[in-house]
């Protein structure tokens, strides 16, 4: 399937405990379908102590989430959107944005 969702974009998240927070993508896994959001799906982890990490203990990251969970947000009309593929006079393929229907790049 086609990627939908790049670094850098705007996205709303749908489902979890962190619905309806919106976020810049940090990463993005295409093959898994995961996808890290910044300050989203924050969880704790313990780390040890060791010459080469400055910090030890307890520490909050973010965990990925799931591409289906989440929504881009379109760029132009500002809403929470599906998206779809479609091509541009000069053969380029773009995103295009369900609700305003105006190609995104």
């Amino acid at each position: 399937m086609a990627q939908k969702i790049h670094k850098g974009d705007t996205v709303v998240i749908t489902k979890g405990r962190d619905r309806g927070k919106q976020g810049e993508v940090q990463r993005v896994y295409p093959k898994d379908g995961r996808l890290f959001v910044e300050g989203a799906n924050m969880v704790k982890r313990s780390r040890k102590a060791q010459p080469g990490i400055s910090q030890a203990g307890i520490i909050t990251m973010e965990a990925p989430l799931s591409i289906s969970n989440v929504k881009l947000v379109c760029p132009l009309c500002g809403a929470a959107a599906r998206m779809g593929f479609t091509f541009l006079n000069d053969g380029k393929k773009v995103r295009l944005c369900k609700k305003c229907n105006q190609p995104i790049e």
